[in-house]
């Protein structure tokens, strides 16, 4: 296994003193230190599996790693693509400046460059908006931890204002920015922009391992457990080599999840990733145990399950290779709705996908998992809207409520400049599609409050719109089915007028099953759909998602109610919250008031 140290040094903001800095250093390896050896190794498998089912499916090959001949009958339409030209070779071999040189006339002659923006360009983070914005893109950056800087927003800013109405940006449920409107002849400026400011864009959609989740106020929390900045973003700068292009990671089966626990909140989602890093300790030393298989499709949804694994601190980097190695060797390239790491480990078992990881280890062993959890399980999870103290003492984060994560460029200069005049020049984003700005003096906290931005990006949002959350929609993407951002602000705005609530109740809006809006975790889910009217009308509605849980009793929702048309949505959404979440109707309350 190769060596990787990278060493972290946090920005600490010029105003506070040594014994309250926020810096940190930080040096962590992939080949693992001189630990004591493990007091309990797992025992050799002795479930059933034939070993012709083990073999590694795939090889390298001049540097990329390629599906072997044999195992290619029957491959879905996006293997197809990468068997005929790796996806990363537009990166390392310079490939997206030839193409960003032609006309779209002349790309969509031929099938191969047609698959070159239509396809290969996600693993540059690049997605072609095909049906909606022809000749325009999103790009998806790779933001570890959700940690941005001013100078970082301010460049976003200034590529997105370029495209005048085309272009925004948009928070993500991966604590992550998309923005939008880019075009093609503009990218390699881009990259190299982004690059400048330490941003990329690079491994960030297809099959790929999406942006590594922590916790949003990690190092700032006076509860946390563990800060996670310096574990996702060595797993970021691992996975893209230091944002140069991974390509041991590049041709997996399909996307992988991964995020690292840092708070009893659980603000991380552990529960729906391919990989959480659980916080426990063993024998004295502080390690993490491991929950795999987690996620969501529009075929089916999983919770993530104990691999029965604990891992030190400095193995975080060889288990996520050896994880990551045993789903691109083995997993399944066919039915692309059965590609997910969940439907590998349910075909080999847990015991057998547990010694295919432990193979792939250094020393080729995995502890069993600690009994001794840092998780508390009742734990009631804090709510980081509003203006909250730090660790450090005379300090405060201040978390604002971005409405279903859009922004424009105007909103970002602000942002960015909020955060350079009142904080640390630091903003954190949320899995919420909220941002947080940390290290705030507490003596500057009643003029921030002041600030006009926060009018429209409250710290102190109406409670039904805190937890409303919603992914692209219709607007932009291709897939989605019906529009989502402006249609769940006006449904949530309806519900209010009918129905008053006592606590924050989550809903979130995806456009299409693909669940981008994560709409099974929520108390209130949406997904769009077609349906009919009571006029027998085909018109846009939603499918209903009840019961969804967060934090250590997480569960899925189940539906609720399928096929209800937009139009009548808020009229039910008002009846679930009377039935299910204590709502009040407002006619009650002013019969009340009399």
């Amino acid at each position: 296994m190769a060596s990787l140290s990278v060493p972290f040094l946090s920005q600490a903001p010029a105003h506070l003193s040594t014994s309250t800095s926020f810096r940190l250093k930080m040096r962590i390896s992939a080949t693992p230190a001189s630990t004591p050896t493990p007091t309990t190794v797992a025992p050799p498998s002795t479930a059933s599996v034939d070993a012709s089912r083990v073999e590694p499916r795939v090889e390298e090959r001049e540097g990329y790693w390629v599906l072997k001949e044999k195992f290619r009958e029957g491959v879905n339409p996006q293997e197809k693509v990468k068997i005929e030209k790796d996806p990363m070779k537009l990166f390392i071999e310079d490939g997206i400046n030839e193409l960003a040189g032609m006309s779209f006339e002349e790309i969509d002659k031929s099938k191969h460059t047609k698959d070159d923006i239509d396809v290969r360009l996600k693993w540059l983070g690049l997605f072609h908006r095909r049906k909606h914005q022809y000749g325009r893109f999103m790009m998806r950056l790779k933001l570890p931890n959700g940690v941005t800087s001013s100078a970082q927003t301010r460049y976003l800013a200034s590529v997105i204002r370029q495209y005048g109405e085309e272009g925004c940006a948009d928070v993500t449920t991966r604590q992550n920015w998309q923005i939008r409107g880019v075009v093609l002849p503009d990218v390699p400026e881009i990259l190299k922009g982004l690059s400048e400011v330490g941003l990329t864009s690079l491994q960030s959609g297809m099959d790929n391992v999406r942006n590594p989740v922590g916790n949003p106020i990690a190092g700032i929390d006076p509860h946390e457990i563990v800060d996670t900045r310096p574990y996702t973003n060595l797993l970021s700068q691992f996975i893209t080599a230091n944002s140069r292009g991974n390509t041991a990671f590049t041709n997996l089966p399909r996307k992988w999840n991964v995020c690292v626990i840092g708070s009893h909140d659980l603000y991380e989602h552990p529960h729906i990733n391919d990989l959480a890093y659980m916080p426990a300790t063993k024998n004295g030393r502080f390690g993490f145990n491991l929950l795999v298989g987690g996620f969501f499709s529009p075929k089916r949804c999983a919770d993530a399950i104990p691999l029965d694994a604990w891992v030190p601190a400095e193995d975080v980097l060889p288990v996520c290779q050896a994880v990551l190695e045993a789903y691109r060797d083995l997993g399944y390239r066919g039915n692309r709705q059965k590609t997910r790491m969940m439907w590998l480990i349910d075909e080999l078992g847990i015991e057998v996908f547990r010694a295919e990881v432990a193979k792939r280890m250094p020393q080729q062993e995995l502890e069993r998992a600690s009994s001794e959890d840092l998780v508390q399980k009742q734990w009631e999870r804090r709510d980081y809207l509003g203006v909250h103290p730090q660790k450090q003492e005379g300090f405060s984060f201040v978390g604002l409520h971005i409405p279903v994560g859009r922004v424009q460029a105007d909103d970002m200069d602000e942002l960015a400049r909020l955060a350079d005049e009142y904080g640390s020049g630091e903003l954190r984003l949320t899995v919420e599609q909220n941002i947080i700005i940390p290290n705030v003096e507490n003596s500057r906290l009643e003029a921030l409050l002041k600030e006009p931005l926060l009018d429209r990006f409250s710290p102190e949002p109406p409670i039904l719109m805190k937890g409303l959350v919603a992914c692209t929609g219709n607007q932009f993407c291709g897939q989605a089915i019906i529009e989502t951002k402006a249609r769940a602000m006006k449904v949530t705005e309806e519900v209010g007028r009918l129905v008053s609530v006592s606590q924050p109740v989550r809903m979130h809006w995806t456009g299409c099953p693909n669940s981008c809006g994560q709409v099974q975790v929520a108390d209130i889910g949406f997904m769009g759909c077609m349906t009919r009217d009571e006029n027998g009308r085909m018109c846009e509605g939603a499918d209903v998602f009840l019961g969804g849980k967060i934090g250590s009793d997480s569960h899925l929702g189940d539906i609720y109610k399928k096929g209800v048309p937009c139009k009548n949505l808020a009229p039910l959404v008002a009846e679930i919250l009377v039935n299910h979440f204590g709502g009040v109707r407002r006619e009650r309350e002013e019969e009340a008031d009399v």
